[in-house]
């Protein structure tokens, strides 16, 4: 059980890591255009290095203008269920393919939900426009509950641990029954 040595990241904010294959810019002659790389995501940067004991990344960029899809177009073998890209406009597209189709969208969904993540701490989100994604998002949701809380302390009155004195003067039997 040797321990792996970690980048030198700090790996708090390492959000997922592990092997893919990128498809190099200029594939050599006699080089594969796919190149296997540990990939690391943190909440700011994806950084690629050569393998996961290597301490220089290859490289890397700001995640935050990027957007990550799936595509199946990038490889024509069986493993094109694996592929996503990462786009950017006016900059470099990032393709690469993930251990799994489960690991592709896995990575996918990561960088999505940091984007969304990222932005929303500026402003939060209207929950009205969100109705289609409701299954997907009920997962994360648990961990903003406790920023909604306030809102729904009248909806809730006896809910335990809300901020407010109004809570406590609403007595059974006050409201006419709706």
């Amino acid at each position: 059980l040797e321990e792996i040595p970690r980048p030198v990241q700090d790996s708090r904010n390492i959000l997922k890591q592990g092997y893919l294959e990128k498809r190099s810019r200029e594939p050599s002659f006699f080089g594969s255009e796919w190149q296997k790389r540990w990939c690391v995501l943190t909440k700011r940067n994806f950084l690629y290095y050569a393998n996961e004991k290597s301490k220089q990344p290859k490289g890397s960029f700001p995640i935050e203008c990027y957007q990550a899809h799936l595509d199946f177009q990038l490889r024509k073998d069986s493993r094109k269920k694996c592929c996503f890209q990462l786009l950017c406009p006016g900059k470099r597209s990032y393709e690469f393919t993930a251990p799994s189709p489960a690991e592709a969208q896995d990575w996918v969904e990561q960088i999505r939900f940091l984007l969304k993540a990222d932005l929303s701490s500026l402003t939060i989100p209207c929950e009205e426009e969100e109705d289609e994604d409701e299954e997907e998002l009920s997962k994360d949701r648990d961990s903003s509950d406790s920023m909604s809380n306030s809102q729904n302390s009248t909806l809730n009155p006896e809910e335990p641990g809300l901020e407010g004195d109004d809570i406590y003067e609403v007595m059974p039997g006050e409201f006419p029954n709706s």
